[in-house]
């Protein structure tokens, strides 16, 4: 039998219990997926599409989660527009030519999902036939990819990135429309192979002011989320420290919010959030005593079932630490709690 929860969920529909999936859920944690990079890299485990399937469904399996997220990197699309990425141990995505000018954004190319990521679809549709669950497609947004693209790698102040942002704004919005018409193309190629919804991390966007966000970057959101919007799936959007940028991403025409941890849901919602949350544990409090790992979960479910369209995630991605058998326990403690107080 089919568990369509999340996608009722994101359509603020009725559930007997909260649907729970957990950003980054398959990977870093899992003993049986660190086995596997023992021999691939993440670049060989997504080119392969039985062994990327299997890594994607495992969580599922393990944790009983209510959705599977598709494993890859937000930086797989990149090289078929002309960036080299390599994902370096301990560092991240690191780009060694970084853009620095107009000539290099002029000088990136354009994708075709079928020839430049076929093995991405295959997995799409791999996965199709083998969950009972909703699969989860996702991109990287703009300012993020463009953040990497510009400084090199990951960064703490976005220096380099907002350097062209006010000083080159041509070749910024050139940059921010090509990006958008990559992740437009990627996203809908996902859904055409059999994603059910679409999750757009714009991961480090919180470290821009609203107004430069406004200015900047919100443009090219409602663009490809207006263009999504035909593929008649889920849309949600999330980033990390960007509380104050939440009421601009409830104006983009999503389904569902994602808040991260530093937001409460209650507040949000008081801010005049009206569509559906998703969040947002810290994903910290995984490595405390179960007993305070379950007060903090209560919280994060009494505040999101008072009004429909809430998914239980975690507030960011899950990281190493964090113990399978702990994620399986939050996610049956989720389910029966939720369960009760729906039932009253």
């Amino acid at each position: 039998m089919f568990n369509d929860r999340f996608l009722k969920a994101c359509r603020k529909e009725e559930v007997d219990h909260i649907p729970v999936w957990y950003m980054r859920q398959a990977g870093r944690s899992q003993p049986e997926y660190r086995k596997i990079k023992e021999k691939y890299s993440l670049e060989e485990i997504t080119k392969q599409p039985d062994l990327c399937a299997w890594v994607t469904k495992l969580p599922v399996d393990q944790y009983n989660n209510d959705a599977a997220i598709l494993y890859k990197d937000i930086m797989t699309p990149l090289p078929a527009i002309g960036v080299d990425v390599e994902i370096k141990k301990g560092i991240g995505p690191v780009i060694d030519n970084p853009i620095e000018s107009m000539g290099d954004v002029e000088r990136l190319g354009s994708i075709n999902p079928k020839q430049d990521v076929p093995y991405v679809l295959e997995t799409i549709s791999l996965l199709r036939e083998q969950l009972s669950v909703p699969l989860i497609g996702f991109s990287g947004a703009p300012f993020t990819l463009s953040s990497y693209m510009i400084e090199g790698g990951p960064s703490k102040n976005y220096n380099k990135t907002k350097s062209l942002m006010y000083s080159e704004p041509e070749a910024w919005f050139m940059l921010m429309d090509k990006l958008g018409d990559m992740v437009i193309a990627y996203a809908k190629s996902q859904v055409n192979a059999g994603a059910q919804a679409i999750q757009i991390f714009d991961s480090w966007v919180g470290a821009l002011n609203v107004v430069d966000y406004q200015t900047y970057v919100k443009p090219v959101m409602e663009r490809i989320f207006s263009e999504l919007r035909e593929m008649n799936v889920p849309l949600i959007t999330f980033g990390v420290g960007a509380r104050h940028l939440t009421k601009d991403w409830h104006d983009l025409p999503v389904d569902v919010v994602g808040l991260d941890w530093r937001y409460p849901i209650g507040q949000a919602r008081q801010d005049g959030i009206t569509k559906a949350v998703q969040g947002n544990l810290d994903p910290s409090v995984l490595l405390a005593p179960w007993d305070v790992i379950e007060k903090k979960a209560k919280d994060v479910i009494d505040q999101g079932i008072e009004q429909p369209g809430f998914i239980f995630n975690l507030g960011h991605g899950v990281f190493p630490e964090i113990k399978p058998k702990t994620l399986k326990r939050l996610t049956s403690f989720v389910h029966e709690y939720s369960a009760e107080k729906l039932a009253k």
